[in-house]
This record gives C-alpha cells, sequence and structure tokens, in this order.
C-alpha cells in the first residue's frame, strides 16, 4: 500500500510499528535517529513518515521541519511522543501521544494519507514550478486532528 519511513530511537517501538503497518500491507523501513531519518529520506521515496518527537540529537520537530523545506514538503508526517506537551506544534499532519493503540495508529495513516491524496487532486492543474512557503504559518496541532499544511486548516479525524 504505502511506503512509510519510521523514525524513532526505541528499537522496540520501531519494531513493533514495523511489524503491525506491514501486517496491514505498507512497505515500511526504520531509522533509529533523525540523522538516520534524514539521510533516508533523502535517499528514498516514502509516502508517509512517522517519527518519535524526543529523540537525541535531531528531533521528531527538527525532522519535520527538514521534510517540509525538503524537494518534497508534501510528504504527511505524524508525530508521536510520550510527553505530550511535546506535541503541541502545528509541524505535523497527526499527533499520537504514547502509548496508543492499534486502531489509532491505522486512522491516523488512513487519515493522513486520504488528505495527502486530496490535498494532491485539489492542486492537479495549479501552475508548475510554483514553491510551497517555507515557513507557513501552522495552527496548533490537536491530538486525533488531521492537517492540511498547505491551507493551515484543520479537519477532525
Amino acid at each position: 500500500m504505502y511506503n512509510i519511513l519510521i523514525v524513532d530511537d526505541e528499537k522496540i517501538v520501531s519494531d513493533v510499528l514495523q511489524q503491525i503497518l506491514s501486517r496491514f500491507g505498507h512497505n515500511v523501513e526504520i531509522a533509529y535517529g533523525g540523522y538516520e531519518g534524514m539521510r533516508m529520506f533523502e535517499n528514498a521515496s516514502f509516502d508517509l513518515v512517522i517519527t518519535d518527537i524526543r529523540m537525541p540529537g535531531i528531533n521528531g520537530h527538527d525532522m519535520a521541519r527538514y521534510i517540509h523545506n525538503s524537494d518534497r514538503p508534501n510528504t504527511p508526517v505524524i508525530g508521536i511522543s510520550g510527553t505530550p506537551w511535546l506535541l503541541e506544534s502545528g509541524e505535523f499532519d497527526n499527533v499520537l501521544p504514547k502509548p496508543f493503540g492499534l486502531q489509532a495508529l491505522l486512522d491516523a495513516v488512513k487519515n493522513v494519507m486520504r488528505d495527502a491524496v486530496t490535498s494532491r487532486r485539489s492542486s492537479y492543474g495549479k501552475a508548475q514550478g510554483a514553491k510551497p512557503a517555507t515557513n507557513p504559518a501552522y495552527p496548533k496541532a490537536q491530538p486525533a486532528t488531521t492537517r492540511h499544511r498547505h491551507r493551515g486548516q484543520s479537519k477532525t479525524a
């Protein structure tokens, strides 16, 4: 179904996410830190990135900003964290506070990917070469919401 990059410094979390998402038909690759995640994002094509927020070195906020400023800025990013106050950022298309259930994960993936497809369809036919804003004003993220980065609007999942 989708090519997903998981970025998390906790091996057990990454491995469990990979097993779950693979079981549901997704191709999943793992980066065990932000630097590795950035390198993998640059060298392969991913439909979605799921990143832990609190990691040493390059954290999830840095990872999301890197993606937004890349040549693929519309790649959806789901932020996950055991520290819920760190989830209050508009850098993520969806956020999941740890621990989260299987259904919450699957719903988040389904919703951000549905919205990504809808966004691509709505922008089809617009002027080629138009670059997205590199520092858009993002609204405050709320758990269980989906973000439309290019418009700054939220849609309840």
